[in-house]
């Protein structure tokens, strides 16, 4: 057997000591609990945000208050000049990212009659476009440096379970896990691998006084018996990043505790 084909040793597939992650959207909830595992697990972390500026500074703060490395970056994802200058900085800041979880997006609620273009349009540059123009300017940057890597789309269960005031979200996280799938085919070679983790009902904060409806109708499906945590997202990240997922590349890991085990019918 090759040396090459000789797996890791299990107490260092997790171990991502010394690797550069960029995370967007990481100024709290899911994305927040991605960049706070990675570091754990020994990553360099770089938090992207557009508007929580203090947020994800808090982010950063925790990481490096417990003595790992971080940074916060900002950038509108949807710009690709801005794409560009994210990826720039971050390699002047703390070296090129190889490992990126596309996590940002936007999650608005509008019936299908009221959607105009523009509220059509947000969605998918935010959710869709931004998933491309960042995993296209991290797989050339790591081309160039003759560089494998590993990329993480943050889709959803609603690209296979639609909601109702959702047409534009969930088009585009069909559309992010098709993308993950054609992305993975293209930069497979390039030893750069692409996967998707479609997350279900994730709780926050509010999130029960808001939305009591859902949350009591989720609890009554769930076969696990709770909503979701962003370290349960953020697990998933960690695991399709790692060695431990070498081989794993254009899959779609649903992390939902159960939900879409329901018939629907």
């Amino acid at each position: 057997m090759p040396a090459d084909a000789i797996a890791p040793p299990a107490h260092h597939l997790l171990d991502l000591s010394g690797r550069v992650a960029l995370v967007t959207g990481a100024g709290g909830g899911i994305g927040a609990g991605v960049a706070l595992r990675l570091a754990e697990a020994g990553a360099h972390v770089l938090a992207h945000y557009r508007d929580s500026e203090a947020a994800a500074r808090a982010v950063t703060g925790v990481i490096t208050g417990r003595g790992g490395t971080a940074a916060a970056f900002r950038a509108d994802l949807t710009q690709e000049a801005e794409v560009e200058a994210l990826f720039d900085g971050a390699a002047r800041t703390l070296g090129l990212p190889e490992i990126v979880v596309n996590n940002a997006g936007a999650y608005p609620v509008t019936t299908l009659m009221d959607m105009g273009e523009a509220d059509w349009d947000r969605v998918i540059d935010a959710n869709l476009k931004a998933t491309h123009l960042m995993t296209r300017a991290a797989a050339r940057r790591l081309r160039a440096a003759g560089r494998g890597g590993a990329i993480v789309n943050i889709a959803s269960i609603e690209a296979r379970s639609v909601a109702p005031a959702h047409a534009h979200y969930v088009a585009a996280k069909a559309g992010v896990v098709m993308y993950t799938k054609a992305a993975a085919r293209e930069l497979g070679p390039l030893g750069v691998r692409v996967n998707a983790v479609s997350p279900g009902l994730i709780w926050r904060e509010g999130l029960d006084e808001a939305w009591p409806d859902g949350v009591r109708r989720y609890l009554a499906a769930v076969p696990l018996g709770r909503l979701g945590r962003a370290d349960d997202v953020a697990d998933a990240c960690l695991f399709l990043v790692s060695d431990a997922a070498r081989w794993i590349t254009g899959a779609e890991l649903v992390v939902d505790g159960g939900v879409l085990t329901n018939p629907t019918y």
